[in-house]
């Protein structure tokens, strides 16, 4: 038994693990997704036909392969995970000479579940590397200042790819920032001013509440229940848009 708030454990022969394994198989499949609409923005940046960028986002296609190998790699960690994130807490094999007649399988969850950790980590490593060299076939067009932080945190460790080279320690690298928490903590201070924003127009009756759209940078979730009849039903007035949707 854990007791988080005085920082101590105590054995009590509580050793059933089944709580923990089933928590963190469904962690797995939970952070899966993130890697999983990851890889499918990661085609879309690269396929000219969705993008109107240069495809594999190289300028010499055909003497360079851009980033066509990078978006392989995403694809088989993704294809990995869908079948690391079987739930080992559905096996179970009698242990013990039938004391332990049903097990967890808590330690394979565990393990798995970091592994699909650090698969996720890889393949969102190599959307920004191929969000940034999107970016840089824009220029001299500006995206929005908090993107443009991520832009030059992540240029800072990995550079334009203008020919073919080895990119994995470019990926590595954009990796480690995700690990460091480094690019959370290049938006956190635009997310914060914004949220400062929205909420000093609130209170001031400028706004009759926060915008809930994702390009508008607030952590408060949308809620669709206060745009919906009692019983769920149709929209009793239609929702306003912000500036911020625009």
């Amino acid at each position: 038994m854990v007791f988080a708030d005085i920082g101590e454990t105590m054995s009590g022969g509580n050793f059933h693990g089944e709580y923990p394994a089933k928590s963190l198989d469904y962690l797995a499949i939970g952070i899966h997704e993130l890697a999983n609409m990851s890889e499918r923005r990661i085609e879309r940046l690269i396929n000219p036909a969705y993008s109107g960028l240069p495809a594999f986002l190289t300028k010499e296609g055909g003497l360079n392969s851009g980033l066509m190998i990078a978006h392989c790699t995403a694809a088989a960690l993704v294809s990995e995970n869908k079948v690391l994130t079987h739930p080992a807490s559905v096996d179970s094999i009698s242990t013990s000479a039938g004391q332990e007649d049903h097990v967890s399988m808590g330690g394979f969850s565990a393990r798995k579940a970091l592994t699909v950790v650090e698969h996720v980590e890889y393949v969102l490593a190599i959307e920004l590397l191929s969000a940034c060299q999107g970016i840089q076939f824009l220029r001299p067009l500006k995206s929005t200042e908090p993107l443009e932080a991520v832009y030059r945190l992540v240029r800072s460790v990995a550079k334009n790819f203008n020919h073919d080279r080895y990119i994995a320690p470019d990926i590595e690298a954009v990796r480690d920032l995700l690990h460091k928490n480094l690019i959370w903590e290049a938006v956190e201070p635009y997310m914060k001013k914004y949220e400062e924003e929205m909420h000093a127009k609130k209170m001031a009756g400028i706004l009759s509440r926060m915008p809930d759209s994702p390009t508008g940078y607030s952590s408060r979730p949308a809620s669709p229940k206060s745009w919906c009849g009692e019983n769920g039903g149709a929209p009793q007035q239609k929702r306003p848009k912000y500036d911020a949707e625009v």
